[in-house]
């Protein structure tokens, strides 16, 4: 037994010691997506997450709009989900690259926000119909703000 346990612990700190594996580890937040029972488009956008490397939790709740207003989302920029990373609030469909940028530059923001349900955001990609164009926003206490600009998955340069 004795073994047994050393050599996971030895595996454990030789996993978490290692330069490129522990990059990889911190490279996977944790984020948690609180959906509406019912919603398919909110699953893509986890998957969309998880395929870009994000720890991704669901959480289902039926009464979604009462975690928003207490996690500070304007209702003007409410959507079909609501995530939690980190300490900021993500609302409806926003990039995982957009999400990533927020993580490394961390603003003075409360989170960001896709209003809607823009056609080509991840997670409403619909075949053979062209994607939208659309602003990803950040918002806070200082008010609003474009954080960034994409037409589809593709983040638009700044203008």
């Amino acid at each position: 037994m004795n073994s047994r346990r050393t050599f996971l612990v030895l595996a454990a700190v030789s996993i978490v010691s290692h330069p490129i594996l522990a990059r990889s580890l911190a490279a996977s937040p944790g984020i948690t997506v609180t959906k509406d029972p019912n919603c398919g488009c909110c699953t893509a956008w986890a998957d969309h997450l998880r395929a870009n490397g994000f720890a991704v939790t669901v959480v289902e709740d039926g009464q979604i709009n009462r975690l928003k207003a207490k996690l500070g989302v304007p209702s003007a920029l409410f959507s079909c989900h609501t995530a939690e990373v980190e300490g900021f609030v993500i609302e409806g469909h926003v990039p995982a690259s957009a999400i990533r940028r927020l993580l490394e530059q961390r603003p003075s923001v409360r989170g960001l926000a896709v209003p809607g349900m823009p056609v080509g955001s991840p997670g409403m990609e619909v075949e053979g119909t062209p994607n939208d164009r659309y602003e990803v926003i950040a918002f806070g206490p200082s008010g609003q703000s474009v954080f960034a600009r994409f037409e589809g998955k593709n983040e638009l340069p700044a203008s």
